[in-house]
């Protein structure tokens, strides 16, 4: 999602309060507070309400130049279903991003998080482009287009392909 600016190798205390205030400046999470001691079961809840918290809460203004960088305008604009010159205007701030295109913007960044355990930069742009057999022999980027959103059913097998590279042993 963009909110940290390199990725996190292990969470600690540290990383922890960074969390904390870069979701408080996203407006995400204000009223889930960490555990103030070290139980593992409070701190394992805490981090469940968290990563539901962030699931529901697109962040375009820390999004579009996290996917503009990982995946390129290009390739970010095509999966988005808009032009290149609006993909431009909403990472510059020149205007704002509607919700449904800031939905499926945090839809691609929570993809992309899932696939950067498994593939490097380039790995994750052409993954868009691979035909997948549990999509009926389509690309993720041909199961994105037109108006769809996440909920849609070729979206969330998309998703569920790529959260299950984060869970692959071999990852």
């Amino acid at each position: 999602m963009g909110l940290f600016s390199s990725p996190v190798a292990h969470l600690d205390s540290d990383v922890m309060d960074a969390l904390e205030t870069r979701l408080a400046e996203a407006g995400i999470a204000r009223l889930i507070r960490r555990p103030a001691g070290h139980d593992a079961a409070e701190t394992a809840g805490w981090l469940r309400a968290l990563h539901e918290a962030l699931a529901g809460s697109p962040v375009p203004r820390t999004e579009w130049p996290a996917l503009s960088r990982s995946l390129g305008l290009d390739l970010l604009s095509r999966l988005l279903g808009i032009s290149h010159s609006s993909a431009r205007r909403y990472l510059s701030g020149a205007r704002k991003t509607p919700d449904e295109i800031a939905a499926r913007l945090h839809f691609l960044a929570l993809v992309a998080g899932d696939l950067a355990g498994a593939y490097n930069e380039i790995g994750v742009r052409r993954w868009f482009d691979r035909k997948r057999s549990a999509l009926g022999g389509k690309t993720p980027a041909e199961v994105m287009t037109g108006d769809w959103s996440a909920e849609d059913d070729g979206p969330e097998r998309i998703r569920e392909l790529a959260a299950a590279l984060s869970f692959s042993p071999a990852t």
